[in-house]
């Protein structure tokens, strides 16, 4: 099993990476788009129609993969101070738990959206033309990355693996 983390680890830093690249370009186009809808409805006394659905399914996509990131990286909030009050087998076991419980999630997630993407496809988003279920892809995408990225910790967990934002904290503590 170590062998086979070791060879797709690579992989998923990659997906990691560009999952933040694509948050951050939605990020910065979904500010734009918002910057263009004032100017537009205060100086031009015109407000585009398309710019609040288009910045609403930007945010999805950056809200989404970036939450898929911040399980793989362990930077979300959490109560950590009972986590490392307990003995190191009792912080395993919470850590197996909570990742498993992430795991379940982010499937449920990616099914439910799918389900949800399929029935709502012949529906069409007035100002945008697209159809409805579009609007359920970043949600599809955030539970598969959420689940492969959650999943990748869980088996660090199981294997003893030392994962970077646990080394940060037990620096600063």
């Amino acid at each position: 099993m170590r062998q086979f983390m070791l060879a797709i680890r690579p992989g998923l830093t990659w997906l990691s990476l560009i999952s933040l690249y694509i948050a951050g370009i939605g990020m910065v186009l979904m500010t734009a788009i918002i910057g263009w809808q004032v100017f537009a409805r205060y100086v031009l006394n015109n407000t585009p129609s398309w710019s609040e659905p288009l910045s609403l399914f930007l945010m999805l996509w950056f809200i989404l993969l970036g939450a898929a990131v911040g399980v793989r990286e362990s930077v979300h909030l959490g109560l950590d101070i009972v986590r490392y009050t307990m003995p190191p087998s009792i912080q395993k076991l919470m850590d197996l738990v909570s990742l498993g419980l992430i795991v379940l999630f982010g499937i449920a997630m990616a099914y439910y959206s799918t389900l949800l993407a399929i029935g709502t496809w012949s529906a069409t988003i007035p100002v945008l033309g697209w159809p409805g279920g579009v609007d359920f892809i970043p949600m599809i995408a955030g539970g598969v990355m959420i689940t492969i990225f959650a999943l990748e910790r869980f088996v660090d967990v199981v294997l003893d693996e030392r994962i970077a934002a646990d080394v940060i904290v037990q620096e600063v503590a």
